[in-house]
């Protein structure tokens, strides 16, 4: 009697099994082998090769010449239309009949006049399914239509993905052709996949990794992959062993699937119109096919995106969102970077996103979505809170270089002390494929064992789109309740965060930013994106605010909304995390600098229609100020011969005033000393500058007068002391230069426009080639610019005017740089005369303390830095800053200050940030942080705008605030309320107070709301004869509805 033998050696009965269904081997007798039964090729295929991006409409009715496969078309970014005309043979009846279709470039395939799948070999999508069971009655012969992009999933990176596009890449169809797929032989080599993945996973040491071995080999002898009648009993088997079930312990894992897909990335704007035409369509097919299938999907200007280019997709999209299939989220406009836009540019990102999510869909998302963004302010989870969302998700800090992130899953709180429910998924991945890698990775990575026992699985192709495919849905279902695996439900996000939360008791916080220890260069890369951001987010402020003024003073004047949502839309769109970034090719670089541009030229007219109606005509300058404090500063007017002259003007808070110069009380003097220095003094800066354009000194004096003493807790004044002599301190270290340029090697290790490593901070070396010794260009009681030349290299230079002003407390630097370099990084030094463990960086709607030392590996890591308008170092009553109008790299180390400038990457963009660079810097030595910082910073980022009025008129303000700690920094009219006004301030010094906003407005009622400007209801604003009293608690941010 024959005996089976038993096998016992792992490695032979595993590959057995690997090669039973490998493409690769034996596939004349293998699984594998049999996916596909019988083939024809097309009837007809003709092309027409289009160098722009057209709709169907005008592509359908062009001239088509035939085409064969395996001819190439071209180049990079055109689009080939390809006519197939097909004819399935009559003998495959009952057959599942498919167009398989290859092509190096990304497709989606239209019939009848509508999209209805995307194709894409990178993606795992090369067919489309023509009938699951051909009938008699179908059409056996018809014809569509399949747009090519040329480019693929991930661009057209020449050599590497992330180098520049090959503009001259080709392309080809490698397979066009009918072919019967055999469903029962995919189904089969499903259960192979997983099986064999469970043993290798689970490894030796895991029992149930041997039983899964000896049952895909049992699978294996029972399978003929010639007869079809022997799969059953094979499936049986592989049912059999996923039907075991789990504990009630185990972990439970929240599939979903998803698409991340880049607003733009390796490809510009409007092909990331078509990857969402692409994707999303398939996953609409997916969903016709799969009713519990669930697709998370973020950013409302791709939705904007589909509505109007396919707009029966959109419906069909309407539709799965009603039936909680396809889950907005996120509520963003897109997923914008984290660290540099605005604290009111994001705001305005969840603003947008929220509304038009509430319009199209009738929801308001709960949970914020940007799994790859650079970092995360420590302002997001107020800013949160206030757009009505709690939960948030992401997964970017998994990247860090140094530092492995404590948690997954836990509370995140923010500078206020606003607290939301963050998990970050422990597989470390938005675009994970079903797998059991993926499951088994999933709970080995949870940092919060036995305090979560929840976690999200996010499955699909992304970055490039392509999304989530049949397969990974028929491997996920095999294994929902498999004992050895966690347990995996079809979930979204909203029952994920309830589960996370309702047990929640054991979970950690973390307080404070979220800083990515990685990408840090793209504080600095593409700097004209940079400039172009901060300059139209102050333009739209200004225009915002002039147009709320004018409407209340002038009644033919019309409030600009429509427009402005335009423009707001357009500067949040390039806020993407790859484009503010400038971690994009150059056709995304040309169309974020065409956008800016398209704002500041609408911007500038609003502004100037606004201005008018403030000024309501005449001859006489006048001067207008949006921000929240009186301004006294010199700014240039036409006299009435039309020259240009200065001015010392003061102007109200959030106002007007005709020019009427002042005297300032030290004028500016310039003296050129027998050694070639320069010294400037204005009263309160003394300052000496080196003939190559350096700072030898940079004396502050506190001017010699009388101070009032008064006991704060008491609130009772003690009277005028005498200050019978200044008080004045050296800001430089002794022995050192300030505004010193320094060039570095910057050579990363793989993400080029991304990464600065901190290896380039031992190649320093300081700009000293003279052009063009320092000499005055003017001297003038009220202004005196200092001028001089460097050379960085043969190619690159820089031109600077250091430039004081009467009665101004800083220095400025205005800059031009002609930069042609390779891998180099410039930044500008200032060794200060100040010893502080820690810096303070502006961010959104406060600021923040970073090391200055290198302690530990998580100080280290934040060698550079990001922030905004201004960095500070200070020690008790004296400190310096560096303020800017464009820059948002920083470094302070011990006591050198450094100002990020300029990068030079080639890939993806081989050109980034050649050219001509203009910019703005400014030393500013002072005595106390909060309010001088903070106000100067501002006022170098906001100019004062020239209007032209009438000499009658007197000067007048429409706001101000009590308290200089509190910064009204938005005036806006409120969305879809004629008549009302939404003005929103922050608590600018980490401090508790209580606050007046003073209005000349005819202000009828007054109402907190959020900031979806949301009124609520219960908190009416107290108005008083002395202005609307408000109470703030530290880096609090208040929104307000005033009813005029």
């Amino acid at each position: 009697m024959y005996h089976q033998p038993v096998l016992k050696n792992r490695r032979t009965l595993l590959e057995r099994a690997e090669k039973f269904i490998s493409d690769i081997y034996f596939t004349d007798c293998n699984l594998r082998g049999r996916l596909y039964g019988e083939s024809c090729p097309v009837e007809k295929l003709e092309s027409f090769l289009s160098p722009k991006r057209i709709p169907f409409s005008e592509a359908c009715k062009q001239d088509f010449s035939p085409y064969k496969v395996g001819e190439t078309f071209g180049p990079t970014w055109s689009t080939c239309w390809f006519r197939v005309s097909l004819n399935t043979p009559p003998s495959w009846s009952s057959e599942e009949v498919h167009l398989l279709w290859e092509s190096d470039g990304e497709a989606m395939v239209w019939r009848d006049g509508q999209p209805v799948q995307g194709l894409t070999k990178e993606g795992e999508k090369t067919s489309y399914i023509l009938s699951e069971s051909l009938q008699d009655d179908e059409p056996h012969s018809l014809v569509l239509y399949v747009e090519v992009a040329c480019n693929g999933l991930f661009g057209a990176g020449q050599g590497s993905m992330i180098a520049a596009p090959d503009p001259k890449r080709m392309f080809s169809v490698q397979r066009a052709e009918l072919i019967i797929f055999n469903r029962h032989v995919q189904e089969l080599l499903t259960d192979f996949e997983m099986m064999l993945d469970i043993v290798k996973e689970l490894g030796e040491q895991d029992q149930r990794g041997f039983q899964a071995l000896f049952t895909v080999n049992e699978m294996v002898n029972l399978c003929d992959p010639s007869d079809r009648s022997s799969f059953p009993r094979a499936r049986s088997l592989a049912s059999a062993f996923f039907s075991q079930r789990n504990g009630q312990s185990q972990h439970t894992v929240h599939a979903m699937g998803h698409c991340h897909i880049d607003s733009a990335w390796l490809w510009p704007y409007e092909e990331t119109i078509r990857k969402c035409g692409r994707s999303w369509v398939t996953v609409v097919r997916l969903m016709e096919k799969n009713p519990n299938f669930v697709f998370a999907c973020s950013q409302a200007q791709q939705f904007q995106w589909v509505k109007s280019w396919y707009p029966v997709l959109y419906s069909q999209i309407q539709h799965f969102v009603n039936k909680g299939q396809f889950i907005p989220v996120g509520g963003t406009w897109v997923e914008m970077d984290g660290n540099l836009p605005s604290g009111e540019s994001m705001v305005r990102q969840f603003l947008e996103g929220q509304r038009f999510f509430n319009q199209e869909f009738g929801i308001h998302c709960k949970e914020f979505w940007l799994p790859d963004t650079f970092g995360y302010s420590a302002q997001l989870p107020q800013i949160m809170q206030g757009s009505g969302i709690s939960n948030f998700l992401t997964q970017k800090l998994s990247w860090n270089l140094v530092n492995t992130f404590p948690h997954n899953t836990f509370f995140w709180e923010g500078l206020d002390g606003s607290q939301v429910l963050t998990h970050f998924p422990p597989g470390n991945s938005y675009e994970m494929k079903g797998k059991v890698e993926d499951l088994t990775k999933t709970v080995k990575n949870n940092k919060d064992k036995g305090r979560a026992n929840h976690s999200a699985v996010l499955f699909g192709f992304g970055d490039g789109g392509g999304g989530p495919t049949q397969l990974m849905l028929d491997r996920l279902q095999r294994v929902q309740d498999t004992d050895g695996l966690p347990r995996v439900r079809m979930s979204t996000p909203d029952a994920l965060f309830s589960e996370l939360r309702s047990n929640s008791q054991l979970l950690c916080t973390w307080s404070g930013e979220l800083f990515l220890e990685l990408h840090n260069g793209t504080y600095t890369t593409q700097a004209q994106i940079k400039r172009g951001n901060r300059q139209c987010e102050t333009l739209l402020h200004d225009v915002e605010v002039s147009s709320c003024l004018a409407l209340c003073r002038d009644q033919s004047f019309k409030y600009p909304a429509e427009k402005l949502r335009e423009l707001w839309r357009l500067l949040l769109l390039n806020q993407f995390h790859d484009v503010i970034p400038g971690s994009c090719i150059e056709l995304v670089v040309e169309d974020a600098l065409r956008y800016y541009e398209d704002i500041r030229d609408s911007g500038s007219q609003l502004l100037k229609t606004a201005l008018s109606s403030l000024g309501s005509g005449g001859v006489c300058p006048a001067v207008f100020n949006s921000l929240s404090w009186e301004r006294h500063e010199v700014v240039q007017i036409h006299n009435e011969t039309g020259r240009p002259q200065l001015a010392l003007v003061q102007v109200p808070s959030v106002g007007l005033s005709p020019v009427k110069p002042t005297e300032p009380l030290t004028p500016v003097s310039v003296t050129v000393q027998s050694d070639g220095t320069v010294l400037m003094e204005n009263g309160i800066l003394k300052s000496v500058v080196n003939k190559d354009g350096t700072l030898a000194s940079c004396v502050w004096s506190r001017p010699a007068g009388s101070f009032i003493f008064i006991n704060v807790i008491m609130k009772v004044c003690f009277g005028a002391v005498d200050v019978s002599c200044a008080v004045s301190r050296e800001s430089l270290l002794d022995g050192c230069k300030g505004n010193q340029f320094v060039l570095f090697d910057d050579v990363p290790l793989y993400w080029d426009a991304w990464d600065v490593m901190d290896y380039h901070l031992q190649t320093r070396k300081p700009v000293v080639e003279v052009v063009q010794p320092v000499h005055v260009v003017s001297s003038d009681p009220l202004r005196a610019t200092l001028s001089f030349s460097l050379r960085i290299s043969k190619r690159s230079c820089i031109t600077q005017n250091i430039i004081m002003d009467a009665m101004c407390p800083y220095l400025r630097f205005s800059t031009q740089v002609e930069w042609q370099e390779s891998h180099k990084f410039l930044k500008v030094e200032f060794p200060v005369r100040v010893h502080s463990p820690n810096a303070t960086y502006e961010i959104q709607f406060g600021h923040l303390q970073r090391p200055t030392h290198r302690n530990t590996s998580w100080d280290w890591a934040r060698f550079e830095v990001w922030g905004h308008k201004w960095a500070d170092l200070s020690e008790h009553n004296f400190g310096v800053a560096l303020l800017n109008d464009c820059k948002y790299g920083y470094s302070v180390h011990k006591n050198t200050m450094t100002l990020s400038l300029l990068r030079a990457p080639k890939a993806p963009d081989a050109h980034a940030d050649m050219g001509s660079h203009q910019f703005t810097y400014a030393i500013m030595p002072h005595s106390g942080l909060e309010s001088s910082v903070i106000q100067f910073a501002y006022n170098l980022n906001f100019p004062l705008r020239l209007v032209q009025t009438s000499p009658q008129t007197p000067p007048w303000s429409a706001f101000s605030v009590s308290d200089p700690a509190v910064v009204l920094e938005t005036i806006k009219q409120a969305e879809d309320q004629s008549g009302t006004m939404v003005v929103r301030l922050y608590e600018s010094h980490g401090s508790s107070v209580t606050a007046a906003l003073c209005t000349s407005l005819p202000v009828k009622e007054a109402w907190h709301c959020d900031l979806l400007e949301r009124k609520d209801p219960s908190r009416p604003a107290q108005i008083t004869t002395q202005g609307i009293s408000l109470q703030f608690t530290p880096f609090q941010i208040v929104s307000l509805l005033l009813v005029l």
